[in-house]
């Protein structure tokens, strides 16, 4: 049974939930089959069925389990490129196998037991240790999680170029290395789990600030990253201090989504925010999640930022905030991570304990900085800075600078509204 053709919007809508929640996770699944060296294989299949869906469904109709549908139809192509490459006979038995024992029971092709450890084995394989960080974590993303080139530069602060070159460059490295498709175990794990983290925080970020569009918040990233920390927290390669810390971080910063834009997607600034409106069960795990990170004797940058959060989540009002004891915790993240957007983080915070003077000088010694010159939060906050100070002039100028490097649409909007209330206020 189909349900009725659906109009071409809700086609394309579905298909874009789609990719995002299931490329990634039937890509693992014909890897599996087919081998890491054919990762091409199997993109390239999720991809035609992907379109092959947006060609019917307006017409045919949405089937009863549009995941399964995508997945035996990648299937069939994957079988008619093999078949016609003539490397077949020692796949074709098993993808058969598996293709009629799911066309049967579509509802059942996605058991948590199998599709999740070919995730971590996914994960896993695009942070081998051939790999440089820097692409383990584009490869990671574009891979498992169905970033495009755009949103990983964008995370990067790097050119698209840049991307597609690492991105070009590490599947040619797994190819000479012969990389495996498994669960590394030893000292080789906990290097590849940093990485791994790395790319589920990126990832979350993406959704938290998205780099462009209409919406300030892409609800599907943010939920695709805690998924995959879950996935990997559920795990023992996985179930680590600093694991149960990054979804902490996560947790808390998601408990806060429904207060920072209203219906119409305008943007809320922290001290403007109605925190009855945050939600307290996620609040409530966030906690939990960061004590259970505890445990150990490692701190790491997702324990601090998460002890940064949770300051935030746990102040009754934006006047009770402790920004002292998130300063002195941002003192400590740049000992962890000195990177320009965690000084551009603790500027802010050192303007609330010493005033926006001290904000304008922290920020004057970074702009410079891994390309934070073209980064739009850059010139929002000296804008507040300035604002606060009563120089209206200046905060005019770095209103629209951030303006012109934002792509988002409710962050334009509320620049706009910024510029406006400078214009109210005399030169």
């Amino acid at each position: 049974m189909t349900l009725p053709g659906p109009d071409p919007g809700t086609t394309h809508g579905l298909l874009a939930h789609l990719f995002r929640h299931e490329a990634g996770r039937i890509v693992s699944m014909l890897t599996r089959v087919f081998g890491l060296e054919r990762i091409d294989l199997a993109e390239d299949v999720v991809q035609e069925a992907l379109l092959k869906a947006l060609q019917q469904w307006p017409y045919s109709g949405i089937p009863d389990n549009p995941s399964a549908w995508i997945m035996l139809v990648a299937k069939n192509h994957a079988l008619d490129v093999l078949r016609r490459e003539q490397t077949m006979a020692s796949k074709e038995g098993e993808i058969a196998h598996e293709t009629l024992q799911h066309s049967g029971a579509e509802d059942e092709i996605f058991l948590d037991h199998e599709i999740g450890d070919d995730q971590l084995r996914m994960m896993y394989a695009c942070c081998h240790p051939s790999l440089t960080p820097e692409s383990q974590i584009a490869l990671t993303l574009k891979t498992l999680c169905g970033f495009g080139t755009a949103e990983i530069a964008h995370a990067f602060l790097v050119s698209e170029e840049t991307i597609h070159k690492r991105l070009v460059r590490a599947r040619r490295r797994l190819l000479a290395e012969r990389a495996r498709f498994e669960i590394p175990s030893g000292r080789d794990l906990d290097k590849r789990l940093d990485v791994l983290l790395k790319a589920l925080y990126l990832l979350f970020n993406e959704g938290y600030n998205a780099s462009q569009g209409e919406e300030l918040i892409r609800r599907d990233l943010c939920d695709e990253a805690l998924r995959l920390t879950r996935l990997l927290c559920g795990h023992p390669s996985g179930n680590m201090p600093k694991t149960h810390a990054l979804l902490s971080l996560m947790l808390l910063h998601g408990a806060r989504f429904p207060a920072r834009t209203n219906e119409a997607g305008d943007l809320f600034l922290l001290k403007d925010q109605d925190r009855s409106l945050w939600n307290g069960d996620l609040i409530a795990e966030g906690m939990r999640e960061l004590d259970a990170s505890a445990e150990g004797d490692e701190i790491s940058e997702y324990h601090l930022q998460s002890a940064i959060a949770a300051c935030h989540c746990l102040s009754a009002s934006y006047e009770e905030t402790d920004w002292s004891r998130i300063l002195m915790l941002y003192d400590m993240l740049a000992e962890v991570n000195d990177s320009p957007v965690v000084s551009l983080n603790r500027a802010i915070a050192l303007s609330k304990v010493h005033g926006p003077d001290a904000g304008i000088r922290a920020v004057e010694d970074i702009r410079d900085r891994g390309h934070l010159d073209n980064y739009y939060l850059l010139y929002a906050a000296l804008g507040e800075f300035h604002m606060a100070l009563n120089h209206f002039e200046e905060a005019a100028a770095c209103y629209r600078r951030a303006l012109e490097l934002t792509r988002v649409r409710s962050e334009q909007l509320f620049l706009t509204s910024r510029l406006s209330l400078v214009r109210q206020n005399p030169n």
